[in-house]
Parts: structure tokens; sequence; C-alpha cells
């Protein structure tokens, strides 16, 4: 127990000299996350296209090669917008990329970085964990949800990237709750008011995911635009910032922004003709490299059309 208390102090301390934030809760709550879904599921809020794209992520089986998992940790890191910009008919055309899209592989290592750097001298494992961690980060007391479902941590609101991995890290005692919405959020319709597809129900808590523009716009080329989304909804170059933007619970945070790619016309040509991705020139994949929109390029050309009226 004090090798645990240490590892407990050395954790709590890292994350705030980083100023990251986190929480540890034993791995006895993996089936209650389950649970959660599921029974969203049964009670017909989950759409059923969505759930089939997500299903893996939704009926996560945990894999580690170390002997049992016994805890769930956790961190939530800052993390801000990015501007990109595109060169078009003479024009510089600035689009925003909300949290949450970018560099997600690189936190994801550098957070087994970080949680090795504390267990490994005490001799316990880490392993990346895929599974629904807004719930958990709610569950865990580390964030909270917002009307628009999705979460908030305090000090960051919605500008934060979540990462959880599992461990044979022994936790004795946890703080588990039940999903709840920001305090604010009751006397609040901001993100209601502002979101044009109506994704943002007030007769219930979860998201109707089939109505918001960033799950429609995390979608290939091949797969068209529902007819009734207009096309002046569109505000990202990928995801959506309506209800970001107009949340109180970002008004310090909302105007952090960072610089992304910069592409010339002929660049912006060759992404909106479709061309793939090894066939750009290097100086182009280099760019897209560098700004982790590998992930993303297959979707910019049917996201972009919207705001070069072509």
């Amino acid at each position: 127990m004090i090798n645990n208390n240490k590892v407990l102090q050395n954790f709590y301390t890292s994350l705030e000299l980083k100023g990251y934030k986190g929480k540890i809760v034993s791995a006895e709550h993996i089936p209650d996350l389950r649970k959660d879904v599921q029974k969203h599921r049964e009670q017909n809020l989950l759409d059923p296209e969505f759930y089939e794209e997500y299903k893996s992520y939704f009926e996560f089986e945990p894999e580690v090669d170390f002997p049992e998992i016994k805890s769930l940790f956790i961190i939530s890191l800052p993390q801000p917008q990015f501007e990109a910009i595109f060169h078009w008919n003479n024009k510089k055309i600035s689009l925003l990329i909300p949290p949450t899209y970018l560099y997600g592989r690189k936190v994801i290592d550098h957070m087994i970085e970080f949680l090795n750097e504390i267990l490994e001298p005490e001799g316990y494992n880490v392993a990346y964990a895929m599974l629904p961690q807004k719930t958990l980060a709610v569950r865990s007391e580390l964030a909270e949800y917002g009307r628009n479902n999705i979460t908030y941590v305090s000090g960051m609101g919605s500008f934060h990237r979540l990462t959880t991995l599992y461990s044979d890290f022994p936790i004795e005692q946890d703080n588990w709750q039940e999903l709840r919405m920001m305090d604010m959020c009751k006397e609040c319709s901001a993100c209601t008011d502002k979101c044009p597809t109506g994704a943002i129900p007030t007769d219930r808590f979860l998201l109707r995911v089939e109505r918001c523009l960033t799950y429609h716009n995390e979608h290939p080329p091949e797969t068209p635009f529902p007819d009734w989304i207009d096309p002046a909804w569109h505000n990202c170059l990928v995801g959506c910032l309506h209800c970001q933007k107009v949340c109180p619970a970002n008004k310090k945070v909302m105007n952090w922004t960072e610089k992304g790619p910069e592409f010339s016309e002929e660049e912006t040509k060759l992404i909106l003709d479709g061309v793939s991705f090894d066939d750009l020139h290097k100086e182009t994949k280099e760019k897209i490299e560098k700004y982790d929109l590998v992930n993303y390029f297959e979707v910019l050309p049917r996201n972009l059309t919207p705001f070069l009226k072509i």
C-alpha cells in the first residue's frame, strides 16, 4: 500500500505540473460502461446506422499483454482549435478544425509514455484503451456533460482531448458517479438555440446524433450529405463548432486557436479533384502529415465544396 500511495501521489502531482487532469477507477466498472451504452440502445436513443458504424467502440473487448486489468486511467490534455487556410480564386479561405481532431496518435503515445514513467518503476503496466471514454470521464468525475453531450473539464471547457489507459495497478477506492449534466446547462439553452440542425433536444438528454453536422461531415465523398442539410450550416473543415462557440463554459478558451496547414490554389484544386494522398506532391503530403490530417484527407473534397461555392 505504501508503494501504491506513492504512485497515486506521483500521478496527481505529475498531472498538475503538466497542466493535465486525470482520474483512476477500478476495472470493475468496465461492465457498467457497456451497460450505459446498451441502455441507450434498448431505449431506441441511438441511431442504428450510427451504432453499427461505431459498434467496435461500443462493444469493446479489452486486449492487453499483461495478466489482469485492474484499473483505468483517464487523462485530459488541453487542446486548441486549429486554423487551416485554403487559397481559391485569389481568396484566402480560413476554416477551423475543432479540438480533438488532430494529433490523436501523438497524444496517445505521449500519455503512454507519461504514465509509464510513473508506473514502470513500481512494476506496473499500461496499455491503450479504446472504449466509451466520454462516459468514463463523466462517471469518474473527471468531466461533466454539456447539454450538447460534449464533455467539459474544469479549466479546459470542451477544449481538451481524453485518453484512457488500462493498467494492472490496483485501485481500492474510486469515485463512480451517475451520468450528469453541468449545472449551468439546466437554465441555459444557448447550444440548443444555436444548433441549426436540431441535434440538441430539450425533451431528452442524449444528442440526436443522426442530426449532428459532425457525424455527417466525417463521411467519405461517396456518401452525399442528406438533402435536409443546408450548405450554409457548415462552419468547420471537419466537425462542428456551433454549440461550443456559444457555450458559457468555453468563455475562457474559445479564442484559443493555433496555426494549421495552408494550401496553395494548386494544392486546393488537387484536393477538390479527389487526387489520392499517394499521388500528391511530396511537399503537400508532408504538410498533411505534419498537421495530422491524413485520417481526414478523404473527407476534405466534400467538406470544402460548400465554402468554395463550387
